[in-house]
């Protein structure tokens, strides 16, 4: 949740805006006042999509479907505005995290926790598929864990027996990973694809990780088709009811009431005291509005923001889309593992308008904070003690030393053992330096983020913080970009696959530059070039080196001073 915006309307209808919640494929989300001081979560169109058919026929679906259902998991819907711009629904406020920010932020759940929610969320499918309705997108970020129960969220491509399907450029509906094999390979998506789903998340709650790894659309939706789940770790009757949902036949999957029995649940989920803790990861709703300036904002007499004048809220996710709301088409992000020396914790957001994007606790500092140089054995030299080939040297061959005023670029110091591995989701080092505020990074590659349209062969990396006092000294943060080999002068593969260079950089920014909270965009591999013995080299295509890329990012002090806090990557196709 975050502070209304300057361009934000004070009022949707007859509702009165008090909070960004977050935004959508198709819109922007708030939190909202009815004139009677009901909650309300206000769903608004986005103005550049207005015209177009398919997303307005979606839109119009989607009220459509929340109004038809009338279930104990399911927001009900308040009003609706359908018949001309702006467009807009208000459904019920349902307080609570998402399962997606409770695993990221918990870890998995408890086995008899799994089983009660696994409960809950199969008498919902039931209650849902009543209605001749399937969600057609279930998955971790579209469950809010509300105090009484589970809440099916984001109808958008909910279909109804009978109506025609709305797919996007071709494309199967739903979420990879969480998309049945069926759907993926051209078949309507019928209550099993539901059943399919329903697996696939309760699978992410019981393991913490993606229940077909990450990646690619592509690479992940193969997986959903032609291998088996992830179930490693977990309980062998959990794991074997999972197993039956996300069979590869949608004949043999049992349906809800028989998932329903298999749980065994003998008691209420609320009473769970694993479930009950989780609720304490939702936020605050604010009393007054949250706009302190501009259009609609509230008058100098009246009560103030619960966060402050200037503060935005504990937690914001514009542009993209919070753990209370989290649209369709996500591509789930690679969260941080276990490393050899330390822990890189994990807390992985899927948000639709920047594709992948994971969550870091930032350092507090600037110029003169917290820095230190990299790992190893000594400025330029590598773990076997050689001169290392890709230092940044100085004028006479020495390693730079730090410049005067911010950094720019930064330069390698040590041997570089950052190594993301996408088949097991691991960034083999840990973090080098402290968690303080929330930190934000997203990491989206051609084909998962049609919004912002990623150009094929390149990436589109961004970070922020997500909230941001009033003068706040300099942080500077520098992305890394690495390949699986080591490259040459001229930027060419040497096939060398114990890659110790720093890898292609990126110029250094503070994050607090401009307004703090917004995102700052690079694009691979426009935007990053090495330095090679003495000499730039340009950053080669992602086709040169197929396979598990490396994204680091940096706390910069100076060029040679510089510490990683979040390790993350992707997967560029298969070699």
């Amino acid at each position: 949740m975050e502070a209304l915006r300057d361009t934000d309307p004070a009022h949707i209808g007859d509702h009165a805006l008090l909070a960004r919640l977050g935004a959508g494929g198709m819109g922007q989300v708030y939190l909202g006042r009815s004139p009677g001081g009901r909650l309300v979560a206000v769903k608004v169109i986005r103005d550049e999509i207005t015209g177009h058919p398919e997303a307005l026929a979606r839109f119009r679906r989607e009220a459509r479907t929340v109004r038809a259902v009338r279930s104990a998991y399911t927001a009900n819907l308040i009003d609706a505005s359908l018949a001309a711009p702006p467009f807009w629904l208000a459904t019920e406020y349902v307080a609570g995290p998402t399962l997606g920010q409770a695993v990221g932020e918990r870890g998995p759940l408890p086995a008899q926790t799994c089983r009660r929610l696994f409960a809950a969320l199969a008498e919902g499918l039931a209650s849902v598929h009543a209605y001749g309705v399937t969600h057609r997108d279930l998955k971790p970020q579209n469950v809010i864990l509300g105090a009484q129960g589970p809440q099916l969220i984001d109808f958008g491509i909910a279909r109804g027996v009978g109506e025609t399907a709305l797919t996007q450029d071709g494309q199967a509906p739903g979420t990879p990973g969480y998309t049945a094999p069926e759907v993926l390979l051209g078949a309507e998506a019928g209550a099993a694809a539901d059943v399919f789903a329903l697996g696939a998340t309760l699978a992410h709650a019981a393991t913490g990780r993606p229940p077909f790894g990450t990646g690619v659309a592509a690479t992940v939706s193969y997986r959903a088709v032609h291998e088996r789940i992830d179930l490693a770790g977990v309980e062998p009757e959990l794991a074997a009811l999972i197993e039956a949902c996300v069979a590869k036949d949608p004949a043999v999957r049992p349906e809800p009431a028989e998932v329903i029995r298999r749980c065994g649940v003998r008691d209420a989920l609320a009473d769970d005291a694993s479930y009950a803790a989780l609720g304490a990861l939702g936020e605050a709703v604010p009393v007054h509005e949250m706009r302190t300036q501009g259009p609609g904002a509230p008058s100098p007499h009246a009560p103030a923001s619960p966060y402050g004048a200037s503060a935005a809220a504990p937690y914001g996710a514009s542009p993209a889309a919070p753990y209370g709301y989290t649209p369709t088409r996500s591509v789930p992000a690679a969260p941080g593992r276990r490393g050899r020396a330390g822990v890189w914790l994990a807390a992985g957001v899927a948000l639709a308008v920047v594709g992948a994007v994971a969550v870091w606790k930032l350092p507090l500092g600037g110029p003169g904070g917290a820095g230190g140089g990299e790992r190893g054995n000594g400025p330029g030299q590598t773990a076997s003690g050689t001169p290392d080939p890709g230092r940044s040297d100085g004028p006479s061959g020495q390693p730079s030393k730090a410049a005067s005023g911010p950094p720019v670029f930064i330069a390698q110091t040590a041997p570089n053992f950052d190594d993301y591995d996408p088949t097991g989701n691991v960034c083999a080092e840990p973090a080098e330096e402290a968690a303080k505020p929330v930190f934000q990074i997203s990491v989206t590659t051609a084909g998962t983020d049609a919004l912002h349209e990623v150009k094929p062969g390149t990436v589109r990396i961004g970070f922020r913080v997500k909230t941001a006092a009033s003068d706040m000294p300099p942080y500077y943060v520098a992305v890394v970009v690495k390949p699986q080999h080591e490259v040459d002068a001229a930027g060419r593969s040497t096939g060398v696959s114990d890659n110790r260079q720093l890898g292609f950089v990126a110029k250094a920014r503070d994050v607090y530059e401009g307004t703090a909270t917004d995102w700052k965009f690079l694009t691979y591999p426009d935007d990053f070039s090495m330095r090679l013995n003495g000499k730039s080299v340009k950053a080669p295509p992602l086709a040169q080196d197929p396979g598990g890329w490396t994204v680091v990012f940096r706390h910069a002090v100076s060029d040679t001073e510089h510490k990683s806090f979040w390790c993350t990557g992707f997967d560029s196709g298969p070699p």
